[in-house]
């Protein structure tokens, strides 16, 4: 089995008069526990776990499925408590599900709550085998000023807008930040290249066009950042700690990379400890609304 999140290959080389074929090998791998943790001010813990897949797997919801892992023990600590997560069941249609694990109903007692400033543990056991990680929640430091939109540039679509944020950024560097929209009814999603740090805009207000955020499932047309008349749009901006960043930097990297025979090989740094993929990442959310005219 290869596995999914492994290499890049280059499948050609280009000669002057003549062509060769190159094959390669892949070692096989045994699948690797795949961490997606989060944990935001105000909300319970969610972690969905599954198994990494082989690098030529074909991806279909029955594979999907399968990998999702329903037997592990979950828990996530602050200074002062301990709580065993639960397994949750959602069912997608079509006699599919998917499986997340977040606060027990039945020990409410010890249950846990993000809160801003606070650092928050994971720990799981699957398989006989320990994985941790920590978090920070952060301050909620990168102010939203204000939201608004403008026309999308000359040659677009007549009802295409461009939203617009003003914010401000306090002085010393060191905030990271991962924005998600969302548009009318639809979920939160993240924006193409979602996480920034304050290198250049350090202690500045400043304005920036907010892109749409994307479902990563496939390729994004030409007009994918803007939105449309008629919407709500609502911005979550989240001060998260630089594990988190360095994360989702290496990994939004990989996904404009691939298939680029050109591209740098990128390794995706992840804080969870015991040889899992993935990460685990507190969040201070804050929002922004703006409804746009017809």
């Amino acid at each position: 089995m290869k596995v999914l999140s492994g290499a890049f290959l280059l499948l050609a080389f280009l000669q002057l008069s003549c062509e060769k074929s190159v094959s390669f090998k892949l070692d096989n791998v045994a699948p690797k526990l795949v961490v997606e943790a989060t944990i935001e001010n105000g909300q319970a813990p969610i972690v969905y776990l599954s198994r990494s897949l082989a690098y030529f797997s074909t991806l279909n919801p029955d594979s999907l499925s399968a990998s999702f892992i329903r037997n592990a023990e979950v828990w996530v600590a602050n200074s002062t408590r301990t709580h065993k997560l639960r397994l949750y069941t959602v069912p997608l249609g079509a006699g599919y599900n998917a499986y997340y694990y977040s606060t027990d109903s039945s020990s409410l007692a010890t249950a846990i709550t993000g809160e801003l400033n606070t650092s928050y543990s994971l720990r799981i056991l699957w398989e006989g085998k320990e994985y941790t990680a920590t978090t920070t929640i952060p301050n909620t430091t990168r102010r939203i000023d204000s939201l608004y939109w403008k026309e999308a540039p000359a040659g677009n679509i007549p009802y295409k807008v461009v939203v617009m944020v003003r914010a401000t950024d306090p002085r010393g560097y060191g905030d990271y930040i991962r924005y998600f929209t969302k548009q009318n009814r639809d979920p939160f999603y993240p924006g193409l290249n979602s996480v920034y740090d304050d290198q250049v805009i350090d202690g500045t207000t400043y304005e920036i066009q907010v892109e749409r955020g994307i479902l990563r499932n496939g390729i994004a047309g030409e007009t994918y950042s803007f939105f449309d008349k008629g919407d709500t749009v609502t911005l979550k901006l989240c001060n998260i700690d630089k594990a988190t960043f360095d994360f989702w930097r290496t990994m939004e990297f990989t996904y404009s990379s691939v298939g680029n025979p050109f591209s740098s090989p990128t390794k995706v740094m992840s804080n969870i400890k015991g040889g899992a993929l993935g990460y685990f990442g507190g969040y201070a959310a804050q929002f922004k609304r703006i409804v746009i005219p017809q």
